[in-house]
């Protein structure tokens, strides 16, 4: 048994005889290379060595590891004492690592928990190997099919041939005035696949996609957010680079601000991404493409800074690490926005846009003050298409004026 963790044969006595015992040792392990403390190591292992042994108790090897044994053993132990906090989610993990290490399956079949989950997963699968859509599409297209099954349906069992056009149209009108034009078109693209897919499996009678509103997002509307450069300078010199936080965040920010990566790029970032003798960088940007980009000197400086002192040692193979155990790569581009969103207000700038696109817009305009051409500036932020680019004339004010004609009636 890991001696970091168990000292004495009195402990070695305490762990259980059940199918789950002989593998603790090296989930020990596992969790202090990722950076886990000995005591929260210790709270971990309690939960573990009760499952192993009520599993035993009912005559199941490690084959039970799956949800409706783990969701049977938790009602088990709540009937007892309260479950304590991140029990489940030790749980998960013990699950997860003994996948890693193939003691289990790939794949354990699971016991779905509701006919809600069933459908979500369903689609989810529909999604992934017949639409060949990405991860983060089905991260924003789940959550919100399954909040609108559970407005029509609540608690009542889920009968998908009585959806109804109006159904699908007060649940739009319900949450429209809530949210942006661009959360809003994403929420009826959901649903309009969503509604394909019970056509095309023969779960509904109707096409009722054609029932989804349309979402009007009028092209150029907005004017792009930008910051000024001397703000830039501001957020940058938030970042308190005698600090392991402070030396990562200042990385990402330099990345966005001056080659205008995406939050998905910068968190998908990879060690072999970077080319350090040429002086170069692969970004793997939308529709799994890569390109070059060349790797500014301060920019470089900035990752090598962070690599050498402030990385934490894990198995990874991403450039950003989470800070704090597990030591693991960032589980979504928001977490490089929430960096954003902490230097824009330790910088003590206040804007209504915080996200990490705020830079690449930054960029954008700041190269087009310069002097740049949209071709140059669709370039450099990858865009497919050139229209893309066209939303920046909008910030080029001397440009506009020129071309502003005089308001009749007005002074000559």
């Amino acid at each position: 048994m890991n001696e970091k963790l168990f000292s004495n044969q009195e402990l070695l006595r305490r762990l259980p005889a059940g199918p789950l015992g002989s593998h603790i040792d090296i989930f020990v392990s596992v969790l202090y290379g990722r950076g886990y403390t000995k005591l929260t190591v210790k709270q971990k292992i309690p939960i573990i060595s009760e499952l192993s042994q009520w599993l035993h108790k009912q005559h199941l090897g490690i084959e039970g590891l799956n949800e409706f044994w783990i969701n049977k053993f938790i009602r088990h132990r709540e009937k007892r004492s309260r479950l304590g906090r991140g029990n489940r989610s030790t749980l998960k993990q013990f699950k997860n690592f003994l996948r890693e290490e193939g003691i289990l399956p790939a794949s354990v079949p699971e016991i779905e928990d509701s006919p809600l989950q069933r459908i979500e997963n369903t689609f989810a699968l529909y999604l992934e190997q017949e639409r060949g859509l990405s991860q983060d599409t089905l991260d924003n297209y789940l959550p919100i099919v399954r909040r609108f099954l559970m407005e029509r349906f609540h608690n009542r069992k889920i009968f998908l041939d009585k959806l109804r056009s109006q159904d699908i149209s007060g649940f739009i009108l319900h949450y429209a005035h809530t949210m942006s034009p661009g959360r809003a078109q994403l929420t009826v693209s959901a649903l309009r696949s969503f509604l394909r897919f019970l056509y095309k499996r023969g779960e509904i009678a109707t096409d009722l996609a054609a029932a989804v509103p349309t979402v009007a997002k009028w092209r150029f509307s907005g004017i792009p957010k930008f910051l000024q450069q001397e703000q830039v300078e501001r957020l940058l010199q938030s970042c308190d680079q005698n600090t392991a936080a402070g030396q990562r965040d200042y990385a990402i920010l330099l990345l966005l601000s001056r080659l205008g990566l995406r939050a998905g790029e910068v968190m998908h970032m990879d060690l072999d991404d970077i080319h350090w003798e040429s002086g170069e960088l692969i970004v793997r940007g939308k529709s799994s493409r890569e390109e070059r980009l060349p790797l500014p000197h301060d920019v470089g400086q900035a990752i090598a800074a962070y690599l050498r002192h402030s990385r934490p040692h894990c198995s990874s193979r991403r450039v950003f690490i989470r800070l704090f155990a597990p030591h693991q790569g960032f589980s979504s581009s928001v977490a490089v926005c929430d960096v954003v969103r902490r230097s824009l207000a330790r910088a003590g700038l206040n804007l209504d846009f915080k996200g990490a696109h705020l830079l690449r817009h930054t960029l954008a305009t700041n190269m087009l003050r310069g002097g740049a051409t949209f071709t140059e500036i669709g370039e450099i932020l990858r865009h497919q298409h050139p229209s893309t680019t066209e939303i920046y004339a909008k910030v080029d004010i001397e440009a506009l004026r020129s071309i502003a004609q005089p308001w009749p009636g007005g002074e000559a």
